[in-house]
């Protein structure tokens, strides 16, 4: 076993000019009111790892070229589709519009286990709140589903960059293996 050097690794990458022929997971992101440039930044890096088809910045998020998002995010704010919205409610319904199944990453009275997705529900929008307070109920209120990623310890959730990480790459598996 020998470890991969920054070079051997970006033979196999896409790049800014190859990107409009990588196959993107059909997942648009809605971040609503995410308070920490470092999250944003850190959903940037995740987003690009994933390859996402958008991600909508809403509400106070921070966003680029604010210099804290850039420093997490490490270029990738250039191989994501980005766009700041002030209102999510606004793409929300847009995207229902136009028939993507509506989610939030949130602990609801009806939520669903973020494994137990299936392919039928892409094209999807995924909606993750703030650090603190989570997800509006005015968002819920829009979603046909919400998915939990389970805790097992004493703390109520993850970080929310975290959260979304185990969420979206559990999306692309879905998609890359259904």
């Amino acid at each position: 076993m020998k470890k991969l050097s920054h070079a051997e690794i970006s033979e196999n990458r896409a790049t800014l000019e190859t990107l409009p022929d990588v196959k993107k997971l059909p997942v648009v992101v809605v971040l609503n009111s995410i308070r920490s440039s470092y999250n944003v930044g850190s959903i940037f890096r995740t987003s690009d790892g994933a390859m996402i088809e958008k991600l909508y910045l809403c509400g106070y998020t921070p966003h680029p070229p604010k210099k804290e998002v850039l420093k997490t995010a490490l270029g990738s704010q250039d191989s994501v589709d980005w766009e700041f919205v002030e209102d999510p409610k606004f793409i929300v319904t847009e995207l229902k519009e136009k028939g993507y199944t509506i989610c939030a990453l949130e602990q609801t009275d009806s939520n669903i286990s973020y494994t137990e997705i299936k392919k039928t529900n892409l094209p999807l929008c995924l909606i993750v709140g703030n650090e603190i307070s989570g997800v509006n109920q005015d968002l819920i209120d829009l979603c046909d589903i919400t998915i939990e990623i389970p805790q097992f310890g004493i703390k109520q959730s993850l970080n929310v960059a975290v959260a979304y990480g185990i969420a979206i790459f559990e999306l692309r598996k879905i998609y890359d293996n259904n």
